[in-house]
């Protein structure tokens, strides 16, 4: 069989995250269309089953300084087809390697609804349903509709309904019990034409206020949301980062009540059956670790936002777990509670 796809070996992982950290790869390849995960898949499973991993950008990745020691698969699959259902539903059919911020530019701009407040999140198309990405009061669970995907078990594409993917709170069934089985190279999404309903998250609601928005269109909230994360968020082309390093958690509604007895203050938002969520944030700032410049690891806490964590002069990837851990263990220490890493760890 001829080998369609190209292999490099010994690339530099560093390359490939906006942390700026890791070790090589011992193989990796570009893909341009579906046919090629299939291609690379075939290609692994003939030099001895190696390990893959499909990435887009590495804005979500935390690389070892081991490195990988298997095929890096990059997506740089694209596409952007839209079908008007009717006067008001539209399907948007988004290749795994699109831009993610482009591709909701592009939805406002022509007036749909759904994900405009998902504006500036870094990475790939195909990355938003593997952590279920939301901000701002939107999640990509609910315009989901199917995921199309290769899957490594059955060794052939297959399409998954979003009700399928056990979606959950910044996690999915691609982030847990089918971590690594399915290749994401395209997806569609259920969009609405019109404008977005109230209410709105507070800050976004804050910054129409201020701005005299009373009928908000998706490029409004698009503008909202693009200044509310400029003003506290690091770009990751300029400053090396991952963007939240940590979720929010969720306690129950218990540990929530013996929490506010003592700190009546901590931000905290209904989690529907799962109990109450807690903002990751305040309790990293409670601890001291808002704006800290750790020396020793050359990991910083953005100033604006303690829960990125800012590669300023790290030598590597076990700096900054040294550093998260000194984080975790604080909160931990403080207030019993054991914040999780956001980023995949590889």
């Amino acid at each position: 069989m001829n080998v369609v796809v190209q292999i490099q070996e010994n690339v530099s992982l560093a390359q490939h995250s906006t942390m700026a950290l890791g070790g090589p790869a011992r193989y990796m390849t570009d893909v341009y269309k579906r046919d090629d995960v299939a291609e690379a898949a075939r290609w692994a499973h003939e030099h001895g089953d190696v390990a893959i991993i499909m990435i887009g950008h590495g804005s979500n990745i935390v690389w070892s300084d081991a490195g990988f020691n298997g095929l890096v698969i990059v997506n740089q699959i694209v596409g952007y087809e839209s079908y008007e259902e009717d006067n008001e539903n539209t399907y948007l059919t988004i290749g795994g390697g699109e831009v993610w911020d482009s591709v909701v530019e592009r939805s406002v701009q022509t007036g749909l609804t759904g994900i405009e407040a998902l504006s500036l999140i870094p990475g790939t198309a195909g990355a938003t349903p593997v952590q279920n990405v939301g901000a701002y009061g939107q999640e990509i669970a609910q315009t989901l509709v199917t995921v199309e995907a290769y899957d490594r078990h059955k060794g052939d594409f297959t399409t998954i309904a979003a009700s399928d993917c056990n979606f959950a709170y910044r996690t999915s069934r691609f982030k847990t019990t089918d971590r690594g089985r399915y290749f994401i190279t395209a997806l569609t999404l259920h969009l609405m034409k019109g404008n977005p309903l109230p209410p709105f998250y507070a800050s976004v609601q804050t910054y129409l206020e201020q701005h005299n928005i009373t009928a908000p269109t998706p490029i409004d909230i698009r503008q909202a949301v693009i200044a509310i994360r400029t003003a506290k968020l690091p770009n990751p082309a300029i400053v090396h980062n991952c963007g939240s390093f940590f979720s929010n958690p969720i306690v129950s509604e218990e540990e929530y009540e013996e929490l506010a007895e003592t700190y009546s203050s901590v931000p905290h938002w209904p989690a529907g059956d799962s109990g109450v969520k807690l903002s990751a944030a305040w309790l990293i700032e409670q601890t001291g670790f808002k704006g800290i410049h750790d020396a020793e690891t050359g990991i910083a806490t953005w100033p604006q936002q303690p829960l990125v964590l800012v590669n300023e002069h790290a030598k590597n990837t076990a700096g900054l777990l040294a550093f998260k851990q000194k984080v975790v263990t604080a909160v931990q220490g403080k207030f019993r509670i054991t914040l999780e890493q956001e980023p995949e760890l590889f």
